[in-house]
């Protein structure tokens, strides 16, 4: 016979695009192939230097198309469904009837993008404090931050109004990809990827489009809204050997889809710790979020699947701290007069730290702010003169970023919830000792490692 079906996930990351073929065996589903690739898509901001943060679309698209030519032809042609995910909160403007042009490659036709604007992400930071604050009080459980998508939007309106004339579609990275194997009219979104543009309410699944269009928004630019799950459209031709006609799933929300590849027991925390951290729990079943959110809150409410939501702690301190920290050590050689690459520095700290188990040495490590928090940066406390070797330092610094967190999600607040053991996952835990170290002695839970998060699994698991 041909062989057994497969479903193709995606993920469309911050700093690389992930590719993955799912096929169902006697055990449950298994990764058959899987393929990434760097999009370095980072792009110069023109209008909002230096705080905007910008994609080349163009980049990131021909890194997915890398990563697809590289897949097995045979088993690609035994697809029958696609999941996407991407990096939620940003934005992406496109033409409708000319988001992209089909051309015949090596491995069959794919689609380069054609009249689409640069992707601003998650990590954007054009919209201030100020800035905010200055916009009307949504209605919805999610506080609005810089990197949202109707944030971003509005800073538009406000800034450079004629940019977003030349558009009449917007969505996430992600949406776009499905608006465009699906030949989408209107662009289609998940309630994840909407609750995180800012201006959604979970609860009647609809946009503020009242409060918005008061306030001149144009809400012509918001996508049509789905449920997670459902599907979005079938593939209007073949695409790198995907059959025409392959159901294409709603675009989702990359840390939903994360988690749904490792968490199988609602008791179970998720800790993850790549460049960002975050600590997940799942919560019962007919949870609702409330009507307003706590703006002190450092724990979100994230819609999931069926209905379902996660309470997430996101910090936006994770291993971009250590990678920050190995290269001030650098710079600090460099400037003395000496050559050291920050590969061989960090595993050189990694031993020092693993020599010193205990540091009174406190540092609290939030130099990119926090989403509930943003004007509160990093501070180092209690330097005594005989805990200032590189050990000790990077011990303190470990233990704080695990100490973070869990002031965001008490342990307490994990204990009352039923929490019995925590996934640990990401690639700052798995090549950082100390780091698991610091999580064991700090959470009264069994942890266990080894089950890596992946969201283009995860996507293709929900198809």
């Amino acid at each position: 016979g041909p062989g057994p079906t497969c479903a193709l996930g995606i993920d469309l990351g911050t700093t690389s695009v992930k590719a993955a073929l799912v096929t169902g065996t006697e055990r449950g589903l298994a990764l058959a192939q899987s393929c990434s690739r760097e999009t370095q898509a980072h792009s110069d901001s023109l209008g909002a230097a230096p705080q905007g943060v910008e994609q080349d679309v163009q980049k990131i698209i021909k890194a997915l198309n890398e990563c697809l030519a590289a897949l097995p032809q045979q088993q690609l042609q035994r697809v029958t469904h696609i999941g996407i995910s991407g990096q939620m909160h940003g934005v992406v403007f496109w033409k409708s009837d000319k988001g992209c042009k089909w051309s015949e490659g090596g491995t069959g036709p794919a689609f380069e993008p054609d009249q689409v604007s640069h992707l601003v992400t998650w990590q954007d930071g054009r919209c201030s404090p100020t800035f905010l604050t200055s916009l009307p009080l949504p209605q919805s459980h999610v506080n609005l931050a810089a990197g949202f998508g109707c944030a971003t939007v509005y800073w538009y309106l406000k800034n450079s109004p004629d940019f977003l004339k030349a558009y009449d579609a917007a969505g996430t990275i992600q949406d776009y990809v499905v608006a465009m194997l699906c030949d989408l009219k209107k662009p289609l979104m998940s309630v994840q990827n909407a609750a995180s543009w800012g201006y959604f309410n979970c609860r009647n699944k609809s946009w503020n489009t009242d409060i918005l269009k008061k306030s001149g928004f144009p809400v012509h630019l918001l996508p049509e809204v789905g449920d997670p799950g459902s599907i979005a459209g079938r593939t209007t031709c073949a695409w790198h050997g995907v059959p025409k006609g392959a159901k294409v799933g709603i675009a989702l929300g990359d840390f939903q889809c994360s988690v749904y590849s490792c968490l199988t027991e609602r008791t179970d925390a998720v800790l993850n710790i790549s460049t960002s951290a975050q600590l997940t729990i799942s919560m019962p079943l007919g949870f609702q979020p409330p009507e307003t959110p706590d703006p002190s809150s450092a724990v979100t409410y994230f819609p999931y699947f069926n209905g379902d939501y996660l309470a997430v702690a996101a910090s936006l301190n994770g291993g971009n701290v250590l990678a920050t920290f190995v290269g001030m050590v650098a710079q600090w050689a460099q400037e003395l007069g000496f050559q050291v690459q920050e590969s061989a520095i960090y595993p050189r700290i990694i031993q020092a730290a693993l020599a010193q188990k205990h540091s009174k040495l406190s540092v609290h490590p939030t130099i990119f702010g926090e989403r509930h928090l943003p004007e509160l940066l990093a501070s180092v406390s209690s330097i005594g003169a005989s805990e200032l070797s590189l050990g000790h330092v990077t011990r303190a610094l470990c233990r704080g970023l695990v100490e973070n967190l869990c002031s965001m999600f008490p342990v307490q607040h994990l204990q009352e919830m039923g929490v019995r053991r925590v996934l640990g996952s990401g690639s700052a835990l798995a090549r950082n000792e100390v780091l698991r170290q610091e999580v064991e002695r700090i959470f009264p839970f069994p942890v266990v490692y080894g089950k890596d998060v992946d969201a283009a699994v995860g996507a293709a698991m929900v198809m």
